[in-house]
C-alpha cells in the first residue's frame, strides 16, 4: 500500500512514521507513506497556498490551484482508489472504514488547514471526506496520521501476531474485553479464575460477555447500532 499525504506543514508528520508499527511496515516493504509539501506546487515568490475568502469573513482559505496541480502530478504516476480530505465535517472515521481502506493499494490524504479548502476542491477533486471526531484541530495533519496508523496496522504481515488486529475494540462492534497478565494475584487483586482454566470455550464465552457488558457501560450507543443492524437483517429475510 502507498499513502500520499498533501500538507502545508510536512514537518508535523516527520515523527509518527519513523517509529513503531508504521516504521516496521515500511521496513518490510508492506506500506509506503510519502508526504508532499503543497507549497512546492504554488506559484509566485511567496509560494502562497491560501488567500482571503470571497465575500469576506475571518480566516484564510486554501486555494484550489496548488491542490489541483499536486493531485494532477500524483495521478500521472499511479491510479488512486480514494482522494480523501480530512475535515471536521466529514464522515466519522470508524474501524469498519479503516478495514475497508486497508484493502486499497493507493490513497491520497489531503490535510485541511486555515479555514479549510476552496469548496471546488470538495466538489470536484476529492472522493471522500473523513473526520476523526467532533472537534477542530489546527490542521488535518494529526488526523492524517491517525487514519494512516489505523489503516496500515491492518495490512497482513504488519503486526507480529496476525490475529491481534481482529480482537481490537470495534472490530465486532463491541469494545474489547478486559485483559490481564502476571502475576495472577497482586496484593489481593485477582485475575478471573476462568482465564486461568485453560478452557478455550469458557474463556471465549467470558470474553464475549465481558465485551458486551463493558460496551453497555461505556458505549451503549454501539449496542444500539448492533441492534439496528440486526433488525435490518431480519427485514431482508
Amino acid at each position: 500500500m502507498r499513502i500520499d499525504i498533501i500538507t502545508v506543514l510536512p514537518g508535523l508528520l516527520e515523527g509518527p512514521f519513523q517509529h513503531s508499527i508504521l516504521k516496521r511496515a515500511a521496513d518490510k516493504g508492506l506500506a509506503e507513506v510519502v508526504v508532499h509539501n503543497l507549497r512546492d506546487y504554488a506559484t509566485g515568490k511567496q509560494k502562497n497556498v491560501d488567500d482571503y475568502a470571497f465575500g469576506g469573513g475571518a480566516g484564510m482559505v486554501m486555494m484550489i490551484e496548488p491542490i489541483a496541480k499536486c493531485l494532477e502530478a500524483l495521478k500521472e504516476q499511479r491510479d488512486y482508489e480514494e482522494v480523501i480530505y480530512l475535515s471536521p465535517d466529514g464522515e466519522t472515521f470508524r474501524q469498519q472504514m479503516a478495514n475497508e481502506l486497508s484493502l486499497k493499494k493507493n490513497l491520497i490524504l489531503l490535510c485541511g488547514h486555515y479555514k479549510g479548502v476552496d469548496e471546488r476542491v470538495r466538489e470536484h477533486l476529492v472522493t471522500r471526506e473523513i473526520s476523526i471526531g467532533d472537534y477542530v484541530l489546527s490542521g488535518g495533519e494529526l488526523a492524517a496520521a491517525v487514519v494512516t496508523d489505523a489503516v496500515i496496522r491492518l495490512i497482513p504481515g504488519v503486526l507480529n501476531d496476525e490475529t491481534s488486529a481482529l480482537t481490537d475494540s470495534f472490530q465486532d462492534g463491541l469494545l474489547a474485553p478486559p485483559v490481564y497478565t502476571r502475576p495472577a494475584n497482586y496484593e489481593g487483586w485477582k485475575v478471573p479464575e476462568v482465564l486461568l482454566s485453560g478452557h478455550e470455550a469458557k474463556i471465549s464465552s467470558w470474553r464475549f460477555e465481558a465485551s458486551v457488558r463493558r460496551t453497555g457501560q461505556r458505549r451503549p450507543d454501539l449496542l444500539k447500532d448492533l441492534e439496528g443492524h440486526g433488525d435490518k437483517n431480519k427485514e431482508k429475510k
